[in-house]
This record gives C-alpha cells, structure tokens and sequence, in this order.
C-alpha cells in the first residue's frame, strides 16, 4: 500500500502522520526538517531494542546526527516520575541540549514517558514519535498527551507536548506479539464505536486478516484510526470540549488499571472492559439497546479481549474513577454511546449508576 500522510493541524505547532510500509528512512529527514542541530536522544525499551534499536540509530547516524540511547525496562509500571528523572540525567551526560531532539521508539508507555521527558527537559525540547505497536500508532502517539502516573490514578503528571512528527512504519508490527496487538484494537474499536462505523465493520468484517497481521488490511483502520484522532485534536487541543470522546471506555478502564496494580491488564484490554461497562451504562439511560451492547461485546471478544472480569473491586474502582484526571470539580465527564459510530458526553451520572455499570462487567 502507498504512503499516506495525515495532518495534524494545529497551527505553529502542526505536524504530518506518515504511514507507510518499510519507511524508517524518512526519519532524518522529519528530523531535519525540525532545524534540529545538537544531539539525538533515541529512547526506547528492552522489548523494543533488540529488535529496532540499533536500525534507528544508525539510519539516524547515517544523516550526521550524534545518537545517546537510553533503555527504559519495559512495562507500564515504569510510568512514574522516577523514570523522567532517570532520563533527564541520561540525557545531560550525554550532553543534549536545547538544540536537541528525543525520538521516541517504542509502544505508548515509551511514548508517553520520552514525551514527557522532551516536554520538561531544558524546559522543552522537540520530539519524533516512532510508534512499534497498535495502541501507539493509533492513539497514544498522536495529540500530544504525555504523562506518567500516580499510584492513585493514571497518566495523572504529565504535559501536553506535541511531537514534531509521527512516523508509523507497519512492518513494525511484524515482530508484535499477539496479546499486545490484540490489545491495541481495543483502540482502533473505540474510534468506530464514537466516530465511524464504516471503520467499526472493516474490523468486524476483517478481524481473522487483522489478526494474522496482514499488513494490507491493518493499515486502512491504523490510518482511518490517525484521521479521526488528527481531526479531533485539531479541533480541541487541550481536551476543553470534543476531544474527551476519545476517552470513551477511558473512565472506567483507567480505574480498572489502577485498582488492579498496571500489572493484569494491558492497555488495550482495560479499555475493552471499559467500553463493555460504558455500554451497559448507556443502555442504563436508554441511549442504546441490547443490539448495541452485543455487536460491541462481540466485536471486542472477536479479538480475543476480554469482555468481563469477576474479580473486579466494585468500591475500590469507583473511588478511583472519582480522581480521574479528566473530573471538574469534582464531576466526572463519562462518554456514554448513542449508536455505532456516535457518543455524547454526560456529567450526571451518578456513583450508583456507576456501580451498576460496573456489576455487567463482573457478571
């Protein structure tokens, strides 16, 4: 398939989405085109490393660019400020600067930590965001969120800090493993579920193709995906209004993540029980049927993520979505559906209605 190119616009601080097959090359150039003069800093993981770590650096050493690397131990457990300190101290030795660049190689987590790195280091440096798995290349990689978490809650400490650009390279995920990409569809559901149903039935419709990874049917959902994400940020930056559709299944499996430790779950298959509870919760107000709850539920099963958890502590995960990040003044923001391919936003649900959304999920 050819190369496409997506904008993110957002004024001076716009950026492209390539996507495209065997395209790694492309990176000197983004880095180039950003004036970058001083020192790379290639940030990646001890899963990612092996694999592409060494290709990245030279073909960026190859453009005349002086590389440190640093390796993150893999896992969104290192998702703490320990972490930003680790790196900042890394990236000093090293001697970046403010004419620097961090190129962020990996899945969100690498994404998220080397992006707040960029953000707080010298007070701000630019970034490139190389994502290596699904949930990055989809979401976490594009609208400039970055953050680490808290025991109780997270992506809780963070900065919005958008990346200079975001080059997706499909043949990355040749060496995925299975759980994680079926994990990272959870996020290409979600953006049919509030946005698209066309994309909400290519994935139903090709989820045997997807996961065997063919690459020709991953990357129209990968690249619808980056569409909607771009031209959501584009419209609401900062997440004042439109942007927090994204968060559909968020509120809940974000709690879900926490209350279980951020060792259980990935990701992706948090969220897929969050959009399980978000769906029952809109039934709960009428806003869809029990046709609505089934496709979803058996679009998110079809790929084998799970749709329940009896284990799940009622009381613990709705004290912790009450100190969600995304609450205002104390009233949480939920985004409830209306139908495949649209949601509203609610804010006055309340903790019981919660709960009983939770309970379809432990049943």
């Amino acid at each position: 398939m050819e190369t496409r190119q997506i904008a993110v616009a957002l004024g001076e601080r716009s950026y492209p989405i390539i996507i495209g097959q065997d395209i790694l090359e492309l990176a000197p150039g983004l880095i180039q085109a950003a004036g970058i003069r001083g020192r790379i800093g290639l940030i990646t993981d001890d899963n990612v490393a092996p694999l592409y770590a060494d290709r990245v650096r030279e073909i960026i050493q190859d453009a005349g660019y002086s590389v440190a690397q640093h390796v993150l131990p893999a896992g969104e457990s290192q998702k703490r400020l320990a972490r930003i300190e680790d790196i900042c101290g890394a990236l000093l030795e090293a001697g970046l600067d403010r004419a620097s660049m961090i190129v962020a190689l990996g899945g969100g987590v690498v994404g998220d930590i080397a992006g707040f790195a960029a953000g707080v280091f010298m007070r701000g440096i630019p970034f490139l965001q190389i994502p290596t798995t699904i949930v990055a290349q989809v979401d976490s990689s594009v609208g400039g969120k970055t953050g680490v978490n808290h025991p109780l809650s997270k992506n809780s400490i963070g900065v919005f800090h958008q990346p200079e650009a975001v080059l997706i390279d499909m043949q990355l995920l040749e060496s995925l493993p299975d759980r994680e990409l079926r994990a990272g569809m959870a996020e290409v559901i979600k953006h049919g579920v509030i946005a698209d149903a066309e994309l909400f039935d290519h994935v139903v419709a090709q989820a045997d193709a997807i996961l065997r990874k063919d690459l020709t049917q991953l990357q129209m959902p990968v690249a619808r995906s980056c569409e909607i994400k771009a031209a959501i940020v584009a419209e609401d930056e900062k997440e004042q209004g439109l942007r927090a559709n994204l968060n559909y299944g968020h509120t809940f499996g974000h709690a879900i993540e926490a209350v279980s430790g951020y060792d259980t779950f990935l990701h992706g298959e948090a969220i897929a029980l969050g959009m399980c509870a978000a769906s029952a919760l809109g039934r709960a107000l009428g806003l869809v049927d029990d046709a609505f709850v089934a496709a979803q539920r058996d679009c998110i099963a079809a790929y084998g993520l799970p749709t329940r958890w009896p284990e799940l502590p009622l009381e613990a995960t709705l004290d912790a979505m009450t100190r969600d990040k995304k609450a205002r003044a104390g009233k949480l923001k939920l985004i409830v559906p209306t139908r495949i391919g649209a949601v509203v936003q609610r804010s006055d649900i309340t903790r019981e209605q919660m709960a009983e959304a939770l309970e379809h999920i432990r049943q």
